[in-house]
């Protein structure tokens, strides 16, 4: 019985399940054979959507006790957040009092690696005007982790040159900050590309909507303002970092017959890069 990958998100409660099941549809290529499944890890999300919505949505816990149920001693939660933050800490705490073991696959952003290949998915250069400065806006979080942002604004500099941007709705890199920055070096235009992976309710009130939106400010500053109406979970580079996770998970799993395995033992050591041991409760 092939291990169970269950794909865990925050949520969303507007239309961006589209790009949910664009990840689904990757992830299930990836992965033949195995039982993909989808968790929220939101309970706000979860009693909008089962009360407004009628969704059929399942929180972390009642996916892996259905597993459990069905005889399933493993599975892999991966997790479909930005950051190693509150919400993952939080997620590994509500799996491990369960009888099913679990290994899990880390964040987005969990190495070099990854911060590496998110840089490069991102083409700018194909969809700058000449004279704009690309400005990605996160949600942000006052977790120690906080300090991803910064250290991507830096790698994509390392990928794509100086002229581009890192900010947050909350916390450091500020509005306000980037803001500065931007006028300081003379740009006239900029675009705004949500760096999340969906352009939920976060991306229309705080990037497009509204006097204290991102888009006002900008404008405000006399600045031109192109908006991207689409998270990076659209970018199928970006998926395959997750990819990459969830094979690390499946590899910690103690005699795995996962057919994720058998590939990566099948293929040679120079081929093989680095592999992460992903953290496991049981």
């Amino acid at each position: 019985m092939q291990t169970p990958i269950v794909l865990t998100a925050f949520g969303t409660t507007t239309n961006a399940f589209k790009t949910y099941d664009f990840v689904d549809t990757i992830i299930r290529e990836e992965f033949p054979g195995h039982e993909i499944l989808w968790a929220f890890s939101s309970r706000m999300v979860l009693d909008r959507l089962r009360h407004r919505r009628k969704f059929e949505v399942r929180h972390p816990h009642e996916v892996l006790q259905a597993l459990s149920d069905k005889g399933h001693t493993w599975a892999v939660i991966q997790s479909m957040h930005l950051l190693c933050g509150h919400e993952f800490y939080r997620l590994l705490e509500e799996v491990k009092p369960l009888a099913i073991r679990t290994s899990i696959g880390l964040p987005l952003l969990s190495s070099y690696e990854d911060y590496r290949q998110l840089a490069k998915s991102i083409d700018f250069k194909n969809n700058l005007s000449e004279g704009e400065a690309p400005v990605l806006v996160g949600h942000g979080t006052d977790h120690p982790s906080w300090a991803a942002y910064p250290t991507l604004e830096s790698i994509l500099r390392e990928v794509h040159g100086s002229d581009l941007y890192v900010g947050v709705v909350e916390g450091y890199p500020s509005l306000k900050q980037v803001l500065e920055a931007v006028t300081a070096a003379k740009f006239r235009k900029v675009r705004l590309i949500p760096l999340m992976l969906v352009a939920g309710a976060h991306f229309y009130e705080d990037l497009c909507e509204g006097e204290d939106s991102w888009k006002t400010a900008f404008e405000g500053a006399g600045l031109e303002v192109n908006v991207e109406a689409q998270g990076i979970g659209f970018r199928k580079e970006v998926i395959r970092v997750f990819v990459g996770h969830i094979r690390d998970a499946l590899d910690a799993i103690p005699a795995s017959n996962s057919l994720a395995t058998r590939v990566l033992k099948n293929q040679q050591p120079e081929n093989l890069g680095s592999v992460r041991v992903s953290s496991e409760n049981g």
